[in-house]
């Protein structure tokens, strides 16, 4: 069903986009030169062609600089090989709707971006001159840890409600925040994209928020903060039939991340053939925090290679008393290794390190709450390398003492939350239904810890448990487990 849905929407796109005529930027005035700021000329070309009929507004080489401009249906913007769009350094030049972005398109059908060409949001020097004003008290923000917030700093894009999206061939680099968010749309394509997103805080790569039927495949991202994130702001909403798959990512924090906000839910997800590098976080974060559901989740085909963590599963309750679910996960065909050394280092904007514990984390983590299991989890045929080297002087956490291992269902959410864990393989805790087939781990330096520890784990198995450690310890060790089989 998802496939078809989405092949249904690739065509209407491209039958869109094959009907669709050109126009010249140079024809409503458009100036190349880079200095001549354009905002008015290129609104002035998107109503136009939305008025008449629908077509594609082409770029050729140059640097077209501009403030905000509002997509309308039925316009693509092309940006032909050596285009470059260029974002003001202003920030009076940008509109604001919640959020603040230099392309803006909300209630609008049969867009798109397409091309070889680059935009180009000069972030940084955006974001220096937004704390300028601040400090000029020409604008409000509450400027925690001394940054501005990212409402108040323009993204490349903001599309909101809209349906039948192409974004494709096109680079994307330097907002001054997250680089594109799409929020409650439907038929969305993503693909062949290139994302440098890594001059500034916060500057996530793909934000997927409450969208029906979405591709992102075939991309290269590069950010500062989560490279590919699934949100749910809504909870009458949910991300649903989504398909992330061949892209390449880079994160100082997680590559591919569900649940920063999770209020309605996330369901019928495919991540298949993805390959993750240098990521401070994890490769794949699932978070279900904020009363909402994750479920139907497949991950197939994944290599992450300098990761901080592997696989990270969680339930949360940051709202008293709407518990949340996360159940139905298929995890097949993943290799990972986890170094001794930060995975992030020499990029512009690392991580923080005072998140860390000091031992380094265990490559899988299932974290539950008493009273919202994770459950029916599969992970089969998966190879974890992690260099070891833990020191019991470093907080150790007995293994006849797992309830000193806080539960902090209201925190944020991130592997690194509960410091020191007494595994260094997987550490599960209030799930049921697991069920491990063909995990081999490899440890390459002496570590006091065991490898797998389960705790309040019923109705799971695990079978082809390969482990290799120097002073092998005890491979599992379990409390408060029920119907285990081994």
């Amino acid at each position: 069903m998802l496939k078809q849905t989405l092949l249904i929407a690739f065509f209407l796109l491209q039958s869109f986009a094959l009907l669709a005529k050109d126009y010249k930027a140079s024809l409503f005035n458009i100036n190349s030169d880079g200095v001549t700021l354009n905002t008015r000329s290129i609104q002035f070309a998107i109503d136009h062609i939305s008025a008449n009929g629908g077509g594609r507004l082409v770029f050729y080489v140059g640097r077209y600089l501009t403030g905000s401009i509002h997509l309308k249906s039925n316009v693509t913007l092309q940006l032909e090989e050596g285009a470059v769009l260029v974002g003001s350094t202003n920030p009076f030049d940008y509109d604001k709707k919640t959020w603040t972005s230099l392309i803006f398109a909300h209630d609008q059908q049969n867009i798109g971006i397409t091309g070889k060409g680059v935009i180009d949001g000069q972030g940084k020097a955006v974001a220096v001159n937004v704390i300028a004003n601040i400090e000029k008290n020409l604008l409000k923000d509450p400027y925690k840890y001394g940054r501005p917030s990212e409402a108040n700093r323009p993204m490349l894009v903001n599309f909101a409600k809209c349906e039948n999206i192409l974004v494709r061939g096109v680079t994307l680099r330097s907002s001054a925040s997250w680089n594109q968010t799409y929020d409650q749309c439907k038929n969305l394509t993503v693909d062949s994209i290139t994302v440098y997103n890594v001059d500034y805080w916060n500057q996530d790569g793909v934000d997927i928020v409450d969208c029906e039927d979405v591709k992102v495949t075939n991309s290269y991202i590069n950010a500062a903060d989560d490279g590919i994130c699934l949100k749910s702001h809504d909870a009458t909403k949910a991300c649903k039939n989504i398909l992330i798959s061949n892209n390449t990512i880079r994160s100082s924090a997680n590559a591919i991340k569900f649940g920063t906000a999770s209020r309605g839910g996330f369901s019928n997800v495919r991540i298949i053939n993805n390959k993750v590098f240098d990521t401070y976080r994890s490769a794949i974060a699932l978070e279900a925090v904020d009363g909402g559901f994750l479920e139907d989740v497949e991950i197939d085909g994944l290599r992450a290679t300098n990761t901080g963590n592997l696989l990270f599963l969680r339930t949360g309750e940051r709202v008293a008393g709407k518990k949340s679910r996360l159940q139905n996960i298929k995890i097949s065909n993943v290799d990972g290794d986890i170094p001794a050394t930060k995975p992030d280092a020499g990029y512009g904007y690392e991580g923080p390190i005072e998140d860390n514990p000091r031992n380094i984390s265990p490559g899988i983590i299932i974290a539950g709450l008493p009273d919202a299991l994770i459950t029916n989890v599969s992970l089969n045929n998966i190879k974890l390398r992690h260099a070891g080297g833990g020191k019991a002087e470093y907080a150790n956490v007995p293994l006849d003492e797992l309830d000193r291992i806080p539960e902090i269902p209201a925190q944020y959410p991130e592997f690194s939350m509960f410091k020191e864990l007494p595994s260094w393989g997987v550490f599960a805790r209030h799930a049921t239904g697991l069920k491990v087939n063909n995990l081999t781990m490899v440890c390459e330096r002496k570590d006091f810890r065991v490898p797998v520890v389960l705790d309040d784990v019923s109705n799971s198995s695990i079978s082809g448990l390969k482990i290799s450690q120097d002073g092998k310890k005890q491979e599992i060790f379990q409390r408060n487990t029920k119907n285990i089989k081994l």
